[in-house]
């Protein structure tokens, strides 16, 4: 005697592959559960991982919260006294004074007579204390993180599309400078100021487009020299235990600092992206989840069709005190075993696409020279992809509900024949 039910064991018999009709409905119903399971677990394991790499590198390239004066274009001239008292909270593990604003990178071209100048955001900081930028000095792939002095360190973008590379000599334009140009236009005797250059020391790869191609970094001396700060800053660049318990540290800054101070957090100052990648993870998901009701109706097509074709069994198994419910259950089986089928290969399909997604891109790359993730629009140089158990579990889950329910109708409809009518059949 076999240990499976008779409804398995009647289920298994009718899903042995024959040629017939039915035989390549049901396999099309298979192929498009593990189809619609695959793309599911490819889609959202890509979105995923774009919502965590970017979180990884905005955190990497910039603060949990940042300190500035509620006048944007103020400065801070206290700075070392407000250091004082952020630093006093316990949840704060470095505190850092900071300088960003718009600078002109002139570059020599090739031929040495003329110069571009490119459009850069210059960030000045302390060498000994980079709170906030941990991730540059580990992204170093050329020179070194050296800020000593006249130097600077660029993204990679920057220097391959101006043929930058490390010890050359760069000018650093500032909008102060811009400004005293103007005026000296004005004043026939007035002094013209010349731009300082500056050695490129290093050049940093931090896997993020819009860093990479807009970022120099120098040293907050020299950016205070570039800007006219003096002793003041722009603001300071705060570190914390948790990153995701900025905005309760904020409030406790907000009462122990008061004065004319502003905190922000870096989720209100990348909203933008971190909340579009959310909404668009939550529409593919739904979207998507069409393809499995596509497949579920092609199950429910097929157990119509074999409802039909086996009346007359149907009334044999009555007559020989078969209850309802066991017949409904050895449709209702078909379906299981349709949908499991399904989910299991979906499940191996889309793990193996995530695991070999980079290896494609790049083969369709070399091959048809089609970028099919192009770094310069979603500003990753690979495409990122993270496995998340918890919603494997749901794709999965639900894709097998819903192949049951596809059968759900087929099999009541089954259960309810009259063994007389059935017996009749032709």
């Amino acid at each position: 005697m076999s240990p499976l039910p008779f409804e398995l064991q009647l289920a298994l018999r009718y899903l042995r592959p024959k040629r017939t009709f039915v035989s390549v409905i049901t396999l099309i119903s298979i192929i498009g559960v593990m189809l619609g399971v695959a793309v599911l677990i490819i889609v959202i394991s890509v979105m995923t991982g774009f919502d965590q790499e970017l979180r990884k590198k905005i955190l990497g390239f910039n603060p949990h919260l940042k300190v500035t004066s509620f006048n944007a274009r103020a400065k801070i001239a206290d700075h070392r006294e407000l250091l004082e008292k952020v630093r006093a909270n316990p949840n704060v593990t470095s505190v850092a004074p900071y300088i960003e604003s718009h600078i002109l990178l002139g570059v020599e071209n090739t031929d040495g007579e003329e110069r571009n100048y490119i459009p850069q955001y210059l960030r000045g900081v302390d060498p000994k204390n980079i709170a906030g930028i941990e991730l540059i000095p580990k992204s170093m792939v050329d020179g070194e993180f050296n800020l000593r002095g006249k130097r600077v360190v660029i993204g990679i973008t920057t220097a391959r599309n101006n043929g930058i590379r490390v010890g050359d000599r760069v000018l650093l334009v500032s909008t102060r400078e811009i400004e005293e140009h103007i005026q000296a236009r004005k004043d026939e005797n007035a002094a013209v100021p010349l731009p300082d250059d500056y050695e490129v020391a290093g050049i940093f790869d931090i896997g993020h487009y819009e860093y990479n191609a807009a970022f120099v970094i120098t040293s907050l001396v020299e950016a205070q020299e570039l800007y006219g700060y003096g002793d003041s800053v722009e603001g300071l660049f705060v570190k914390i235990k948790n990153a995701y318990d900025a905005d309760a540290v904020r409030k406790e800054l907000i009462q122990r600092i008061r004065g004319d101070t502003y905190i922000s957090t870096w989720l209100e100052d990348h909203s933008m992206f971190l909340d579009a990648l959310v909404v668009e993870k939550n529409m593919m998901f739904y979207l998507l989840f069409f393809i499995m009701i596509v497949a579920a109706f092609g199950i429910m097509s097929a157990q119509i069709t074999f409802v039909v074709q086996k009346t007359r069994e149907i009334g044999m198994l009555k007559a020989l005190g078969a209850s309802r419910l066991q017949i409904m259950w050895v449709f209702l089986s078909q379906s299981l075993m349709v949908g499991v089928m399904g989910v299991l290969a979906g499940f191996g399909l889309g793990l193996l696409a995530v695991s070999y997604r980079n290896e494609f891109l790049f083969a369709m790359r070399r091959l048809f020279k089609f970028e099919l993730f192009p770094e310069k629009l979603y500003m990753f140089s690979k495409l990122p992809a993270v496995i998340v158990p918890q919603d494997v579990a749901i794709i999965c889950g639900a894709s097998l509900i819903i192949c049951i329910l596809a059968g759900l109708l087929p099999a009541l409809n089954a259960a309810r024949l009259h063994p007389i009518d059935a017996l009749r059949h032709e």
